[in-house]
């Protein structure tokens, strides 16, 4: 019968890339480690892991095996935090998987509110670059939520927290700058800041030039979302990010796409969430900052 600690075992080897590592991060002897890894490849029936001379490598039985082992720890945890809440302990800990720009913009006021009135329970975030990054973290059991663009045909439950809206920025000082919206053609022949490949915003700056009949040219990359602004405020060119990254004061000048971009945010767990996840979820629901308070919203009549 495969066990808990022997998943967990798995998993520690396959993340330190090392037997020796792993058994010092579990505090067990390499002997008995490697001894429950032969009893859990007797269970399932073949060998996970390849034992190279300076590191561990997946079989394709272990490639199959480790997103339901990390998964299935995940869920682990979550019981043993749902028994500790419904016993009355406020202590724990909540898991939150999302993405970089939403870090920044989205969730500040929410887990502000959360820390005021669950001061013991600690919040874990695990941060990716893009939406099918954080789906795939999710599904592999890494987080108890997950806050981003909702999954297509996703299997768990999903909470709506509403739409963002992206802006342009450009120099205070940019021909453009009086204005308060913007048509995308009349920027295409600039050289744009742009995002590293990889990232999710650089595949909505491609995608929604795409929709206004041009390929953005890029005068610098970045990897960072909160640099995005900054950098096209100093000049460097236009650029394309969630309004809820621009804070207050700030430099450069603001105008709204048109036609208007939007993505949808919502919450979305694996199964039913447990009641501390639930009551995290609620408090997104009422405080997540989708849309800054600062900058004016489109007038289209969206909620």
């Amino acid at each position: 019968m495969v066990t808990l600690r022997q998943l967990e075992y798995l998993v520690t080897i396959v993340d330190e890339g090392s037997f020796t590592r792993a058994a010092e991060l579990l505090h067990v002897t390499q002997p008995a480690l490697s001894h429950q890894v032969r009893a859990l490849e007797r269970a399932v029936g073949g060998p996970l892991l390849e034992r190279l001379p300076r590191a561990v490598r997946l079989t394709s039985m272990g490639r199959a095996m480790v997103p339901y082992a990390r998964a299935t720890l995940a869920d682990a945890d979550r019981a043993v935090t749902a028994a500790r809440q419904v016993s009355g302990l406020a202590s724990g800990e909540i898991r939150l998987a999302t993405l970089y720009s939403v870090t920044l913009g989205v969730l500040p006021p929410a887990l502000r509110t959360w820390r005021r009135s669950h001061g013991g329970v600690e919040i874990r975030l695990f941060e990716h670059r893009h939406a099918d990054e954080l789906r795939a973290a999710m599904t592999a059991g890494q987080a108890d939520l997950a806050v981003g663009p909702p999954p297509a045909d996703w299997y768990g439950t999903v909470r709506s927290l509403g739409r963002e809206e992206f802006v342009v920025v450009l120099a205070a000082d940019d021909s453009l700058a009086g204005r308060t919206d913007v048509d995308l053609r009349s920027l295409a022949d600039r050289a744009w800041v742009h995002y590293a490949p990889g990232n999710g915003l650089a595949d909505i700056l491609d995608q929604t030039c795409a929709e206004a009949g041009f390929q953005p040219r890029a005068a610098v990359r970045t990897e960072q979302t909160a640099a995005a602004p900054m950098l096209a405020a100093a000049g460097l060119g236009p650029t394309l990010v969630p309004a809820n990254v621009i804070p207050p004061r700030f430099a450069g000048r603001v105008l709204r796409p048109d036609p208007p971009v939007r993505r949808e945010l919502a919450a979305y767990t694996r199964a039913e969430p447990d009641p501390l996840t639930a009551a995290f979820i609620e408090t997104l629901v009422a405080r997540a900052r989708v849309h800054p308070r600062h900058l004016p919203r489109a007038e289209t009549g969206d909620s």
